[in-house]
């Protein structure tokens, strides 16, 4: 999976389309990821001890890595990412600018 924790992300598509956000845990197993902020869902959480009330939680939910985009550090704009064998070291490059990311 091209997409690593602490990258931040555009959402191409949904209700959350258009949106950037941080990556906070990858899922490579299910091709997944959890964006910080985004495609939240409401949860309810029954009161567990005596005097505790329920209550309503908003939650970020995992969405595919195909519909998000990686917003590129130098020109600032949604990218694919491509590698480049640079000596021993395989590093990531932006598609549009060919800048490291």
């Amino acid at each position: 999976m091209k997409l690593k924790r602490n990258d931040n992300v555009i959402m191409l598509s949904g209700k959350d389309r258009g949106k950037t956000g941080k990556v906070s845990v990858v899922l490579p197993d299910a091709g997944k990821v959890v964006v910080e902020g985004l495609n939240l869902i409401k949860r309810h959480v029954r009161a567990r001890k005596q005097g505790q009330k329920g209550q309503i939680i908003s939650k970020e939910r995992a969405v595919s890595a195909s519909s998000v985009a990686l917003v590129c550090k130098s020109c600032g704009k949604p990218t694919r990412v491509g590698y480049k064998v640079d000596g021993e070291n395989k590093v990531r490059v932006c598609k549009k600018c060919e800048a490291e990311i």
